[in-house]
């Protein structure tokens, strides 16, 4: 499975998550969460990181020239949208993103089907709740299309290998506290992801 470190919030994480192995690292840029980066802040981080890693800009309710001009300033990659995207939103995004599924019942984890999508313990918050989604209802489910996120840790991705997802994304079970990451949880949780 490939792994998103998410929640970066310094140039140390950055390399600790890409050293460890992280096929992509999340910046949040959510004013609420405690992982929250401005756009200064990402930008000096990404400029310092090494090619071929996907950079994840995660967006809550904003416009897409908004979305579009952040991730375009910071060098972002991919725009995640953690929020309900309207389709003439996604039309009009020029950068690559990618949906966000807060599931609240197994019937949400099918939306989108037909790309790939990043599918979340839905909570009141948005993000880094550390709230774990029913793995049952991923059974006899097409899952190659599906970044799971939620709840997530070292010591449970690896009973995810089964079911086929794409990747798995981690953010408050690989911190020692909000927006510092554990050095040996973040090795291992990609360890064990692989």
């Amino acid at each position: 499975m490939r792994t998103k470190i998410c929640g970066i919030t310094s140039y140390e994480d950055a390399m600790l998550a890409i050293n460890a192995g992280a096929d992509a690292l999340g910046f949040v840029f959510y004013e609420k969460s405690p992982r929250y980066v401005t756009q200064q802040q990402a930008r000096d981080i990404i400029k310092m990181l090494p090619p071929f890693i996907e950079k994840v800009a995660l967006f809550v309710n904003e416009d897409a020239q908004t979305i579009d001009s952040v991730c375009q300033s910071v060098g972002a990659t991919l725009a995640q949208l953690h929020f309900e995207a309207s389709a003439d939103l996604c039309k009009s995004l020029k950068t690559p993103h990618i949906k966000v599924i807060r599931a609240q019942s197994a019937q949400d984890i099918v939306r989108h089907s037909e790309e790939y999508r990043l599918v979340d313990a839905y909570c009141e918050a948005y993000g880094g709740a550390g709230k774990r989604i029913n793995i049952e209802w991923f059974e006899d489910v097409d899952c190659s299309k599906i970044i799971l996120a939620g709840g997530l840790n070292a010591q449970n991705v690896a009973s995810l290998k089964a079911y086929g997802f794409y990747g798995v994304d981690v953010s408050s079970g690989v911190e020692a506290s909000y927006g510092v990451k554990d050095a040996t949880q973040v090795k291992n949780f990609i360890r064990n992801a692989r």
